[in-house]
């Protein structure tokens, strides 16, 4: 059976951690009427996470009658954690201090050979990224890695991630584990983005929101309440399978989607083809439409009119408070503006649709939300059951000072 008094003071530790980092710089007596806690058992425990290092002193409390008090704060390089957005084309990896602040960004394209190569690639990518962090920084504890596919709950492998060849036929989890020698935790990139979007922009925690990625391929992050929402599988989101666009009983569209094969990168460049006779990518596809091609003008239009139409049906399952367009091609102004003005269209009420505040920096955002909170869990909870510590996070520009 736990020791009561056990439990009690990791509470205590968690309760004060969490006004220290939220609320800092703070005093021992502001901490004490936050938690509820004793003046005493706050002085103590904050005497110990100074002496470990884990806050420290930033000067006194100004404008008050009589003695001042000293203020605290979280000592940001007192640990620090990894965030990765691995992608079919490229890796993005960011080393974040205990504050949330990017110190160290490294980018490189994916390992074409898929599997083992790219989980080489990403361990090697987080050393060097720690390895060129601030030389006060601790090396990384917690790694989140976004991925593009639904991490199976059971085992942990990666499914669905057809833009990496192999990556699903090994335990990739397991093999950064032990690699790296840290906790490695594995999410879909795009509900990585969607935390990111919701801790970023400090929406409200009660607040819902959907992001939706338009890139190589199509997806959904789905905040509800501030949470993540999941599913029983995984796999929430994955919006790409809707059964509308292609037909969604051809073979195809069990492997790539239905909606996909109409609404991303090769939709583009295919229906752009079938119009012309002629090849192009994404990008030229949209320079030829802002210099008067009519075929790619009305190329990005009917891509416009899908994505539109899932628009319409998160809308109207969901009912967010906000549906946030992020990718490559989301956030390209001749795509955005069409699908806003073809939801008006479709759907009979109001729809707030945004483009995404983060960028690329999105899905990183999201995962070193995730790598602080499970960090924080792990160094001042010490297995504590059923707490939760929320990382407050830093402005933008703080995020990305560090970004490549």
């Amino acid at each position: 059976m736990a020791d009561p008094s056990n439990i009690s003071r990791r509470m205590s530790l968690s309760a004060i951690v969490q006004a220290i980092a939220s609320y800092s710089p703070i005093s021992r007596a502001s901490v004490s009427k936050i938690t509820g806690l004793s003046k005493q058992t706050v002085s103590e425990i904050v005497g110990n996470l100074e002496e470990e290092g884990w806050v420290r002193t930033v000067g006194q409390t100004e404008g008050h009658i009589g003695r001042r008090a000293v203020v605290y704060e979280i000592v940001p390089d007192a640990a620090s954690v990894a965030s990765v957005d691995l992608g079919g084309t490229k890796i993005r990896v960011a080393i974040c201090n205990l504050t949330g602040a990017v110190v160290s960004e490294l980018v490189e394209p994916t390992d074409r050979q898929g599997g083992i190569a790219v989980v080489n690639q990403v361990a090697d990518l987080i050393r060097r990224a720690a390895t060129e962090a601030s030389p006060s920084l601790k090396l990384p504890r917690v790694a989140v890695i976004g991925v593009p596919g639904a991490p199976d709950p059971a085992t942990g492998h990666i499914r669905m991630a057809p833009n990496i060849p192999g990556i699903g036929d090994i335990d990739a989890p397991g093999l950064w584990r032990e690699i790296l020698g840290i906790e490695v935790f594995i999410e879909n990139d795009v509900n990585l983005a969607a935390l990111g979007e919701h801790w970023l922009t400090k929406r409200g925690d009660k607040d819902d929101l959907i992001y939706v990625s338009i890139g190589t391929g199509i997806g959904a992050g789905i905040v509800i309440g501030g949470q993540l929402h999941r599913g029983m599988n995984g796999a929430a989101g994955e919006i790409g399978y809707l059964p509308f666009g292609a037909d969604p009983f051809e073979p195809e569209s069990l492997e790539v989607g239905a909606l996909e094969r109409v609404a991303a990168t090769h939709a583009i460049t295919d229906l752009y083809a079938r119009k012309t006779g002629r090849t192009l990518d994404v990008p030229d596809i949209f320079d030829a439409a802002n210099t008067g091609d009519t075929a790619a003008t009305e190329t990005l239009e009917e891509i416009a009119r899908q994505v539109a139409r899932v628009m319409a049906a998160l809308a109207a399952v969901m009912d967010p408070s906000c549906i946030v367009i992020g990718g490559s091609i989301g956030t390209r102004d001749e795509l955005f503006g069409n699908v806003r003005k073809f939801v008006s269209r479709c759907f009979p009420r109001p729809v707030l649709i945004e483009k995404s505040t983060l960028g690329n920096h999105a899905a990183l955002a999201g995962g070193a939300s995730v790598a602080l909170s499970r960090l924080h869990l792990s160094l001042f909870t010490e297995g504590l059951k059923g707490v939760e510590i929320a990382v407050p996070p830093p402005s933008i520009e703080t995020f990305k000072k560090g970004a490549a």
